[in-house]
């Protein structure tokens, strides 16, 4: 693969040395954060990317594309920005699937994350979403990849409320190819056994979890890790379902800016 690297913005604050880089999920791009943009950049530097396969990183990665994605090969990518933009510490927030990118970064690269803001983290596949994997895996090469996002996207944001996160990551979606679309759905497999294992194994930086809690899918095994975890805490966001910094902008910005600012390295 050499140095190519992920799609990338930055946006300079004119005082902070602080650094938040941003991670979007599975069909996804960076477009997904720009509720969070202008709080943001009010009191840090923030660095935004397009996972590879996704949004304008869709081209860049043709050399690699007969490959099988890992989480660690993924997050390499990532590393590699950071590298290039010479941020030694950042703090990181992840949406969704990205929450696993920004946790197994975590555990590659510990010195490099000063704290973590985990929206709609995805710590475990309970029965049904275990199901929809294996139901994606069986038919992924029959039905056209956008039917089964359609029906994913449904199933994990149900909610009249969420209609405006259900047509954000539809409308990403359409941006793979199909090739990529399996990619991505086999890594989701990858998702238990490596949560498992980050369950066992807290890494001592201080983390925040954004759940709303209509978020049925996800939010019990969320709960289940901060209990065990002494360096992670929750918030739930009333009457939100899994997109929380899409359907509630104003608290997740809030909660996760007051988060950061209080974990600052320089502080």
């Amino acid at each position: 693969m050499g140095q190519t690297l992920l799609f990338h913005k930055a946006y300079f604050h004119s005082s902070s040395s602080e650094w938040v880089v941003f991670v979007h999920g599975a069909g996804g791009s960076s477009s997904i954060w720009f509720k969070q943009l202008k709080a943001y950049r009010r009191h840090f530097n923030v660095l935004l990317v397009d996972l590879r396969g996704h949004g304008r990183s869709n081209q860049l990665f043709r050399e690699i594309m007969t490959q099988r994605y890992t989480f660690e090969a993924v997050t390499q990518d990532i590393l590699r920005v950071l590298d290039h933009m010479k941020i030694q510490m950042a703090h990181f927030v992840g949406m969704s699937l990205g929450t696993i990118i920004v946790r197994t970064l975590a555990e590659l690269a510990r010195e490099r994350v000063t704290s973590m803001v985990l929206g709609g983290a995805v710590t475990r596949l309970n029965s049904r979403s275990r199901c929809l994997v294996t139901l994606g895996n069986l038919s992924k090469h029959i039905i056209p990849y956008m039917w089964l996002y359609r029906l994913f996207a449904y199933i994990v944001m149900p909610q009249k409320s969420q209609t405006e996160s259900r047509h954000l990551f539809v409308r990403e979606a359409k941006k793979l190819c199909q090739n990529e679309f399996k990619r991505w759905f086999k890594l989701a497999a990858d998702v238990n056994p490596l949560m498992r294992y980050f369950k066992e194994r807290e890494l001592e930086i201080p983390t925040l979890y954004l759940m709303g809690d209509r978020d049925y899918m996800f939010i019990k095994p969320v709960k289940e890790m901060v209990a065990k975890h002494r360096h992670s805490q929750l918030h739930e966001i009333k009457n939100c379902g899994h997109v929380c910094n899409v359907e509630q902008p104003d608290v997740f910005n809030q909660q996760s800016i007051d988060f950061i600012l209080s974990r600052s390295a320089y502080r």
